[in-house]
Parts: C-alpha cells; structure tokens; sequence
C-alpha cells in the first residue's frame, strides 16, 4: 500500500497540475483581500455565501481535487496500467485507500492553506473562525475526492463530467433548490463550518450539524464501497 500510495503522489504531482490546484486556491484569498479594502465592505452572511460557499466550497475545492482525484485511477485506465495494479498481491481496498490518500495529500495542503488564509484576512485574525472554515475545507477535500476518485474509475469522461456536476449541482442547483442541500457536499462542509463557530456563523437555512457529520461519513464510505466494488468486477485491459 505504501509502494502505491509514492507512487500515485509522484504521478499526481506534475508541474502543471501544481500549478492548476494553486491558481484556483489562490482565488479565495484574493477575494477576501479585495473585499475587505474595498469601499463597499460585505456583510459576514454575505462574505460567507459569495467567498466561502461558492468560490470556496463550491468552485475552488472541488476543481483543485478533480484535478488529481479523478485521474488518480482515471489516468491508469487510460494509460492500460490499471492491470499491474490489479494483478499485484494487494486487496482492492488497499489500492483505493492509497489513492484517495495520494489525492488528499496533493490537494489538500492547497485548499487548507486557502481556507485559512481567506479566512484569517476575511474575519481579521480570528483563529475560531479560520479554524473552523480550515476544517470544513479539509471535510470538502475529502468527500470530493471520494467522489471523484470513483468517477475517474467508471467514466473516460471524468473530468468533463465532474465540471459539469461542480457547475450544475453544487453551483446552480443547490444554491436554489433547497433539497439539493441534503446531497451536496458544498453544503455539508458549510454546516461543518457552522457547527465549529456558531458565534461567528449564525444560524440559517444550513444543513443540521448533526446531519451533516452523518451524512458525510455515509458519502465517503459510500464512494470508497462503490470504488472497491467497481475495482473487483471491472474487465481490467
């Protein structure tokens, strides 16, 4: 597991997906920098839906972890290699567990990293509120990863495919049909958030806490189930 989990971190980290991942997690930060000089400066509630739920959670996370989940398995398919994976001595599990960590390790750092930042510029150093905006982008990180990492496995169009998911669904669809909210993952890290500040973040029309943690772990077991299951009965070239 080791051995592939080095291996799927050198393949994940070309210069160019690098650099792909940090231009879109820099975008957050930014913003909260131009926001907070401007003239015109946003309200909490409306910093946290135009920054954090929709530049943050819902366009800069799950592009930055497509960019490396989805190929994380994808590019093996693609490339016929998926097979020396397959016929090592090593339970599917394992090879799913190594990549979904290899995918985290790449992406995570970056997103972390903009998370806290957006945060700390946005809410002037306070270390409750970048803590708990951190944490529900680490939460994102991972359910995107998940969910992409099994996309990449059962579809040669995962990248087209999860655009159009981030763009449709976590974009437009959860953002005005409050039931999407329960399937979104944008929104589950959003109630994470809530729930780790509520002194900052006050009450809305959020997922419950409760929910959301629950829910959660359901998605990303879920997924990784899914990506196992799909491993074992797939015709591998």
């Amino acid at each position: 597991m080791t051995s592939i989990y080095l291996l799927t971190l050198r393949q994940l980290s070309g210069r160019w997906r690098l650099l792909i991942i940090a231009l879109v997690s820099a975008l957050p930060p930014l913003v909260a920098v131009m926001a907070l000089y401007s003239s015109s400066a946003l309200s909490v509630d409306a910093f946290e839906t135009a920054v954090l739920g929709t530049l943050l959670a819902g366009a800069a996370a799950p592009r930055g972890v497509r960019a490396v989940a989805a190929a994380a398995l994808g590019n093996e398919v693609e490339d016929r290699t998926l097979a020396n994976l397959t016929l090592t001595p090593v339970p599917r599990w394992r090879i799913v567990a190594a990549k979904l960590l290899a995918s985290i390790t790449v992406a995570g750092p970056f997103i972390a990293a903009s998370a806290f930042l957006t945060a700390w510029v946005a809410f002037l150093g306070d270390a409750t509120a970048a803590l708990a905006v951190t944490v529900a982008a680490v939460v994102g990180v991972a359910l995107y990863a998940a969910a992409f990492l099994w996309l990449g496995l059962v579809s040669s169009y995962a990248i087209g495919a999860g655009l159009l998911y981030i763009v449709l669904w976590e974009g437009f669809l959860s953002g005005f049909v409050s039931g999407v909210r329960l399937l979104s993952i944008r929104h589950y890290s959003i109630a994470v958030m809530h729930a780790l500040d509520p002194r900052r973040f006050a009450a809305g029309p959020h997922v419950a806490p409760w929910a959301a943690v629950l829910i959660s772990a359901l998605v990303f077991a879920g997924f990784i189930m899914l990506t196992v299951r799909r491993l074992r009965r797939m015709d591998v070239p």
